[in-house]
């Protein structure tokens, strides 16, 4: 969802490329090229399509962001790492068994812990009207984020989304 916001906010659309496990959207920003994907694997096969995507991009790992939802944030919170591990997300240790690195920058959507029921039925799950408000608020917020790397240096970046309040 924060993907899809991005490529709103640059008036880009998503293709699939012919024999490609991943939707594509190209777009300029800064004057720098900038590529959306979203990977049409299972979420824990994620890093399979990275080498294709850093080969067409020529796009080192450094300028890759990752974005991932976070069971431990609460709900509509956002975070960014500049590096570090994939914390138990099956998604990020695919990536980072794929780049042989966790050097790139992560960020994070809180969407908390169930009370009851199982994580998988609340990850895959639609979010109550009030986890909703939160989501839509963190969505754009690390959408801005994102956004704003092109002009403001990662370090800044982190400092407004990880002190954002819920």
């Amino acid at each position: 969802m924060v993907v899809d916001r991005v490529a709103d906010e640059l008036g880009c659309r998503f293709r699939k490329p012919i024999f490609r496990q991943y939707l594509l959207a190209r777009a300029a920003l800064g004057g720098e090229p900038v590529y959306l994907v979203k990977p049409l694997t299972y979420m824990n096969r994620s890093g399979e399509v990275l080498d294709q995507l850093l080969s067409k991009s020529r796009c080192d790992l450094e300028e890759l962001v990752v974005v991932c939802d976070n069971l431990d944030l609460p709900v509509g919170s956002c975070r960014m790492k500049s590096r570090g591990s994939s914390a138990g997300h099956n998604g990020l240790a695919s990536i980072i068994k794929h780049a042989g690195s966790s050097e790139f920058k992560r960020l994070y959507v809180g969407i908390g812990r169930p009370n009851r029921g199982s994580v998988v039925d609340h990850v895959l799950g639609i979010p109550s009207d009030s986890e909703w408000r939160k989501l839509s608020d963190a969505l754009g917020a690390a959408a801005n984020g994102i956004l704003s790397l092109s002009e403001r240096p990662v370090e800044q970046v982190m400092n407004d989304l990880n002190r954002r309040q819920v």
